[in-house]
């Protein structure tokens, strides 16, 4: 079974920088997506980046662009979400998961879920 494991996650104050971790564990895919998603008090899950596996593609929302930077080290199966220029709205608890079906950030396509880390920030 897939397995995620978040981490990385802590307090830092608006403009500064944290980078999450996502190991993953128990597949033997070869094309699969890992999307890091987030969820701040009060409001849905959001969709916040993916890397393919078959071609290192990325994907951004919009409100992230040009800030966090997606990457990936296979032979780790570790994905890294490096986080720059933070806001106070990107306090969230972010999760990364786990989907067959690259190139996208459509929530109910991906099955499996890490335990997700604090990311707080102050103004």
């Amino acid at each position: 079974e897939v397995q995620l494991q978040a981490s990385g996650g802590g307090l830092v104050q608006a403009g500064g920088s944290l980078r999450l971790s996502c190991a993953a564990s128990g597949f033997t895919f070869d094309d699969y997506a890992i999307g890091w998603f987030r969820q701040a008090p009060g409001k849905e899950r959001e969709g916040v980046s993916c890397i393919s596996s078959s071609d290192g593609s990325t994907l951004y929302a919009d409100s992230v662009k040009g800030r966090f930077t997606i990457s990936s080290d296979n032979a780790k199966n570790t994905v890294y979400l490096q986080m720059n220029s933070l806001k106070p709205e990107d306090t969230a608890v972010y999760y990364c998961a786990f989907t067959l079906v690259e190139g996208t950030l459509l929530e109910g396509l991906y099955h499996y879920w890490g335990q997700g880390t604090q990311v707080t920030v102050s103004s």
